[in-house]
């Protein structure tokens, strides 16, 4: 596993001028362009366990296979990026099937100076890919050598994540149904959330001094055309760019909602549809899908960004990226609204964002608990 290790230095603490570049409007990190970080590193990592030590990748066309990213399963932020201090980004493939590679990543914050512990503030997973340069067909990867207790470790937690992911795709609402218990809640909101007039019945408007608005009412989108200074090796637009352009349009979008600052949570899916091209329009569109508070967090908001390529002859356009993330507010009264869906795809995206909040309450609840064990 060591021997596809990667790591990338970013010294905030020591250079100015970096972290001029990469300061938010809260004098934070912008998050955003960490993943861009994430996803590269996550690309050379694959390229390493297939190619072993090369310090360029080149014309991949003459590799005879190509390496893309499939999916971000996660990546859950562990404590805030202040005060500001260098950052560690690092990985490796901790498990590979047939053609895909299962790759975790890790960020860091170093200490000062020498002084104080490094701090790991961010953990998360993406699934590579491996195809065919000429047939763009499934390409068989490198086996993995597991060496080590913590190789092994390792190994076994990468193949619990992928199969934990075709586990979710199995059970994926474009394919079956509610549970009843999802089915049950969604009524129940219902219930809470329709008043009647004389006139009409309707689910948006406030209600028990919360203020109820359609998932509709909260669509943020932008257009914008794709340059090829934002490039792969596979002369397409890199993935870590979309990922940018996807997080700050739903953090704008979450903020906007909750008329406040948030703190992003995590990251808790993205699906690479398709490519996009150079000379493309891009068109990203957010919505809030799910709104809960608990008493860690006085709001939690789940927004999805779809990212689709239109087609100027036609007009029409085709999906290449679903992102889903989550942001929260720490501190402070609860956000005063929340979302509901008035149609059926809305109400599929509703149960998706109470599955997303769920998993990461019981993602985060392991993690206190190993951490109180240790």
């Amino acid at each position: 596993m060591t021997d596809s290790y990667c790591e990338v230095l970013l010294p905030f603490h020591s250079s100015s001028d970096l972290l001029e570049a990469y300061t938010n409007t809260s004098g934070g990190i912008r998050t955003g362009k960490l993943m861009e970080h994430l996803d590269s590193i996550a690309g050379s990592i694959a390229y390493k366990h297939m190619l072993g030590p090369v310090e360029s990748v080149g014309n991949v066309t003459g590799l005879g296979f190509y390496v893309v990213t499939a999916s971000v399963d996660r990546l859950d932020m562990l404590a805030p990026l202040y005060p500001v201090r260098d950052l560690r980004l690092s990985g490796q493939v901790i498990h590979v099937g047939r053609s895909s590679m299962e790759v975790a990543v890790r960020m860091e914050a170093l200490p000062i100076d020498g002084k104080g512990e490094e701090q790991t503030v961010m953990l998360g997973r993406f699934c590579m890919v491996c195809r065919d340069s000429k047939t763009h067909k499934a390409h068989p990867v490198n086996p993995l050598v597991v060496e080590t207790e913590e190789d092994r470790m390792l190994d076994k937690l990468g193949e619990v994540h992928k199969n934990r992911r075709t586990q979710y795709a199995v059970q994926s609402l474009a394919r079956v149904p509610p549970s009843s218990e999802e089915a049950a809640a969604l009524h129940a909101l219902y219930l809470q959330s329709t008043h009647s007039t004389n006139e009409s019945t309707s689910l948006s408007g406030k209600k028990g001094g919360i203020e109820r608005v359609a998932i509709g009412d909260t669509r943020v989108e932008k257009t914008l055309m794709m340059y090829p200074q934002e490039r792969n090796i596979h002369q397409k637009i890199f993935g870590g760019y979309l990922m940018r352009l996807a997080y700050e349009l739903g953090y704008t979008n979450s903020m906007i909602f909750t008329r406040g600052p948030v703190r992003f949570l995590s990251l808790d899916s993205i699906a690479f549809a398709k490519p996009v091209p150079i000379g493309s329009v891009l068109h990203l569109t957010s919505h809030i899908l799910h709104t809960e508070n608990t008493e860690q967090y006085p709001a939690l908001i789940h927004v999805g960004v779809k990212a689709t390529v239109i087609d100027i002859k036609t007009g029409s356009e085709d999906l290449t990226n679903d992102f889903r993330f989550t942001w929260c507010r720490e501190e402070g009264e609860p956000a005063g609204r929340t979302v509901v869906p008035m149609t059926y795809q809305e109400s599929m995206w509703w149960i998706e964002g109470k599955r997303a909040l769920d998993l990461g309450a019981e993602i985060r609840e392991i993690r206190q608990k190993q951490r109180h064990d240790s």
